[in-house]
C-alpha cells in the first residue's frame, strides 16, 4: 500500500504518530518545526502545499492558501483549536472538505482556572496580594526578621481603619451561594461540575441545550431574567456570533445583584465594554474577573485594570502544558478515522 503524505504543524501524542505512520509519511513543518509565533502565512503556505493530509496548530489559512493547497491535493484537514477561526471554512465547504478541530481541549483547564477566578474575587486575592507586596498595611522594617514575640494570637493588628480587612474588605464564600452559567458547552459544563463540588447551587442558561442533559449534572435550566436575579456569580461561556456580540449589556447588568460579581474566560467580545465599565464604576453590579479583553494586549490606560472590585489576568486560562495532549490525542483520533474511512467526530459547522 502506498502511503499518504500529511504535514503536520501540532504536537500528536508519540503512540498516535506511529499509529498514523502505518497509513502516512509525516513532514514536520510551521510552529512544530520553527517554534510558537515563528511562522508566517506565507511560509506555512508553502511548506504545506502537496500534501493529502494537513494539520494545523495556529497557523492561520485564509482563502489563497487552502485554494494552493486544495488545488496541489489536500483532502483532509484539521486545526488543533477549539475555536479554528484561523482557517477560512467557507472555502472549504465551497470544496465540500470537512474541517476537523479540537471542541473542548481545554476544557479542564479553563474551568479550574474559571474556579480560581472566582476564589479570587470572592475573596479579594489579588487586591490584598498586590497591596502587600506593595508595602500596605505592613511594619516597620526590621534587623532580624527571626527575631519575634512568642505570641499565639498574631494578628495583624486592631479592626480599624487601617486594617487590611477594612481597606480590602471581608469576601465571602463559595459555598451556598448561586452560580449562573451563561452557555452550556463542554467548558460551562465543566465550570458547574467544580462549582457544585464547592456547594454551590447552578443556574443555567442555554436555550439551546436540553434541559435533561443539563438537569444530569445537577444543574437548573432557567430562563435568562431568572439567572441574571437570582445569581450570586456570572460566568459567562458564550461564543462570538453575531447574535451574541455585546450581547452582555446594560440590561443584564440592571436586573443582576447589586453585589453580584461577572467572570468571563470566554471572549470579550459578548459584552458591552462601554455599559461594563459603567456598571462596575457605578456599583451596578459588586465587580468582576476577567482573562479578556476587548483589545489584546489590554491597553495600558483601559479603566478596569486600576479598578479595585477587577481581578484581571492576561489571557491565560487555556493554556496548561495538558492542553497540547489533549489536543493532539482529539486530531490523532479525526486523522485516524479519515485515514480508515469511519466517520469523524467533531467536523466545524460554522
Amino acid at each position: 500500500m502506498e502511503k499518504k503524505r500529511m504535514v503536520l504543524c501540532t504536537g500528536i501524542p508519540e503512540k498516535r504518530k506511529k499509529e498514523i505512520e502505518e497509513y502516512c509519511d509525516i513532514t514536520i513543518a510551521g510552529e512544530l518545526k520553527h517554534g510558537k509565533g515563528n511562522v508566517t502565512e506565507a511560509l506555512v503556505c508553502e511548506e504545506c502545499k502537496g500534501y493529502e493530509l494537513v494539520v494545523l496548530g495556529d497557523e492561520y489559512a485564509k482563502a489563497d492558501t487552502l485554494r494552493q493547497w486544495i488545488n496541489s491535493g489536500m483532502k483532509f484537514i484539521g486545526v488543533a483549536k477549539g475555536t479554528p477561526v484561523t482557517v477560512d471554512n467557507d472555502v472549504l465547504m465551497e470544496e465540500g472538505i470537512p474541517l476537523s478541530y479540537t471542541p473542548g481541549r481545554n476544557r479542564v483547564a479553563v474551568a479550574e482556572f474559571n474556579i480560581g477566578l472566582m476564589i479570587a474575587a470572592a475573596r479579594k486575592l489579588t487586591l490584598s496580594c498586590t497591596g502587600l507586596s506593595k508595602g500596605e498595611h505592613v511594619g516597620p522594617e526590621k534587623k532580624d526578621i527571626y527575631d519575634v514575640m512568642d505570641v499565639k494570637n498574631v494578628t495583624f493588628g486592631s479592626l480599624d481603619e487601617k486594617h487590611p480587612y477594612t481597606d480590602y474588605g471581608i469576601g465571602f464564600e463559595l459555598y451556598g451561594k448561586t452560580l449562573g452559567i451563561a452557555g452550556y458547552g463542554a467548558i460551562g459544563r465543566e465550570v458547574a461540575v467544580r462549582a457544585k463540588a464547592f456547594g454551590m447551587e447552578i443556574l443555567v442558561y442555554d436555550p439551546y441545550m436540553a434541559k435533561e442533559k443539563i438537569e444530569s449534572d445537577g444543574a437548573k435550566p432557567v430562563d435568562l431574567d431568572t439567572m441574571l436575579q437570582q445569581s450570586d456569580i456570572i460566568s459567562l461561556h458564550l461564543p462570538v456570533l453575531e447574535s451574541t456580540k455585546g450581547i452582555v449589556n446594560r440590561s443584564w447588568f440592571s436586573k443582576m445583584k447589586s453585589n453580584a460579581y461577572l467572570i468571563n474566560t470566554a471572549r470579550a467580545a459578548v459584552i458591552d465594554q462601554k455599559d461594563f465599565v459603567e456598571a462596575l464604576e457605578k456599583g451596578i453590579i459588586g465587580g468582576a474577573a476577567i482573562d479578556v479583553y476587548w483589545e489584546e494586549p489590554v491597553p495600558a490606560n483601559h479603566p478596569v485594570l486600576t479598578m479595585r472590585n477587577v481581578v484581571c489576568t492576561p489571557h491565560m486560562a487555556g493554556l496548561t502544558v495538558d492542553v497540547d495532549n489533549w489536543s493532539g490525542e482529539m486530531m490523532s483520533q479525526e486523522v485516524l478515522a479519515y485515514l480508515r474511512g469511519e466517520d469523524r467526530k467533531f467536523i466545524w459547522k460554522r
